[in-house]
């Protein structure tokens, strides 16, 4: 059968109508016998597991190491293939030196995960095709509006599940832990392992770049707020093509978007620099930057919607930020149900991955 070519990225309201059968008979036996398989292999590593509990904790040797997926500040992902069920899993290694109190906090945590609606596991049979939305925005320089939609809907619908079925906070929105996958689901990851890891270095500064809502750094009480900051924060940073602090000005706006662009953002005296470089703030600059300037705000070339759904993301005061109710109703993302954006076929065309004629058999929270 000849393979379909992917469809192009589709950025408009789709006509009424215009529903195409995509799925051949012989297509849609393959896809019952994936699913079939899939189903084997799931209940196949269930026991697995189970067996591993009652003999006790996995071991290094229970996994081959197949290839390096990625690396950040919080520890390395590999994949790896599953003895003796041969089945092919991302595993990433976290290296702590925490005393034994927490590292039971850890294991509760990471029950928590296992009991999630993907049972906290990511497993991957085929070519991968994942990709967190910190490489995508490398490979578009800026994500569209339309796209970050799509993945607002999915953060604060995941976000949501979290507090409303666990009880959790994710504590660490951004891009980087953002997944999306060829077929255009859109997926947290990274959350719940740091409950007992809030007030350390290594867990309220990751890097030259941060996140953390302004109550964070200033180690006062925090909620799910704090992850709606998180989040309107990421969104600047992939609209706009960077971290947005320091806030670009009006020249680097105009190159940026093509033309003069209106708004505080434009505003924005530019800081002391050399000439066609923009250093990054040391440490202590960025907190101070944080907490005593303004917030970022979307440059004005894009909707009022989405304007106004950051701005209600990024008041320092939790109490007054919008919550994730407030959120999930507004115009923003209203929008966002009436629009018919082919995000599939956009991250495929971006990142370069084949668009899959089936479901990727692929599972995470």
């Amino acid at each position: 059968m000849r393979k379909k070519k992917p469809t192009p990225i589709q950025l408009t309201p789709a006509p009424h109508g215009s529903a195409v059968n995509e799925t051949s008979s012989a297509e849609t036996n393959l896809e019952a016998l994936q699913k079939k398989l899939e189903e084997q292999q799931r209940k196949h590593l269930e026991a697995f597991l189970t067996q591993k509990q009652k003999v006790g904790e996995l071991k290094d040797d229970d996994f081959e190491k197949i290839s390096e997926l990625g690396a950040g500040n919080g520890g390395v992902v590999f994949k790896v293939s599953c003895k003796p069920s041969s089945l092919v899993m991302a595993r990433k290694l976290i290296h702590l030196e925490i005393k034994p109190a927490i590292q039971n906090q850890i294991i509760r945590d990471l029950l928590v995960l296992h009991e999630c609606n993907s049972r906290g596991l990511l497993w991957l049979r085929g070519e991968i095709s994942i990709c967190s939305l910190d490489q995508v925005l490398k490979k578009a320089g800026r994500i569209p509006e339309q796209i970050l939609e799509k993945v607002s809907v999915a953060v604060i619908k995941g976000l949501t599940y979290l507090r409303e079925k666990h009880k959790i906070m994710h504590r660490d929105v951004q891009p980087s832990h953002i997944l999306v996958k060829s077929r255009g689901e859109i997926k947290l990851c990274n959350f719940g392992v740091s409950g007992q890891l809030i007030n350390s270095m290594a867990n309220s500064f990751m890097g030259p770049k941060s996140y953390m809502s302004p109550e964070r750094f200033q180690g006062t009480h925090y909620s799910v707020q704090s992850d709606i900051w998180n989040m309107g924060f990421s969104l600047v940073e992939m609209a706009v093509g960077r971290y947005p602090i320091p806030p670009p000005d009006g020249k680097e706006l105009e190159l940026m978007f093509g033309c003069q662009v209106e708004g505080d953002a434009a505003e924005t005296p530019p800081r002391p620099r050399t000439p066609g470089s923009r250093p990054p703030m040391a440490i202590f600059e960025l907190l101070d930057y944080l907490i005593n300037e303004p917030p970022p705000k979307m440059p004005r070339v894009f909707t009022l919607e989405f304007q106004d759904f950051v701005n209600k993301c990024l008041i320092k005061n939790p109490a007054e930020r919008a919550d994730l109710k407030k959120l999930m109703v507004h115009a923003f993302l209203k929008r966002s149900d009436a629009e018919e954006v082919d995000f599939a076929g956009w991250l495929c065309s971006t990142v370069g991955l084949n668009q899959p004629s089936m479901p990727t058999h692929a599972t995470g929270v």
